[in-house]
């Protein structure tokens, strides 16, 4: 019995189409870029696991800022000091290097302490890259 060829008929085509499209992919709601598409798929923020010890979130800490050079963000009077605990400052130097280091998973691996999220950690004056 002969298989069908329609799937790979579309992988072939498909690129196709959308460069034809200026970029844009077609949807039943109308035209989206794709280029906009890949950004919001993309868009993720490393956190401390909450189940971290002390020690480690400390070790993050001073491992990231010494990476980044500069965690003024997390020091008296900085935008993410408050509130002030190991594991609100940890989540956010760790989430600095995640992006300075280019937001792949591994990025965020810290040793089995780091956890990607899909939801902005942002919160008042504390803006999350």
């Amino acid at each position: 019995m002969a298989k069908s060829t329609g799937s790979l008929v579309f992988l072939f085509i498909f690129p196709l189409l959308c460069n034809n499209l200026g970029g844009h992919v077609k949807f039943a709601y109308g035209l989206v870029k794709t280029h906009e598409l890949n950004r919001e798929a993309q868009k993720s923020w490393c956190v401390a696991k909450a189940s971290s010890s002390d020690s480690t979130l400390q070790n993050n800490i001073e491992y990231a800022c010494s990476i980044l050079g500069d965690c003024k963000m997390i020091q008296p009077g900085g935008s993410c000091f408050d509130p002030n605990n190991l594991f609100n400052h940890a989540s956010v130097v760790m989430n600095q290097y995640y992006a300075f280091s280019g937001g792949n998973g591994w990025n965020c691996y810290f040793s089995g302490s780091g956890l990607i999220v899909v939801s902005d950690p942002s919160y008042d004056n504390c803006k999350y890259a």
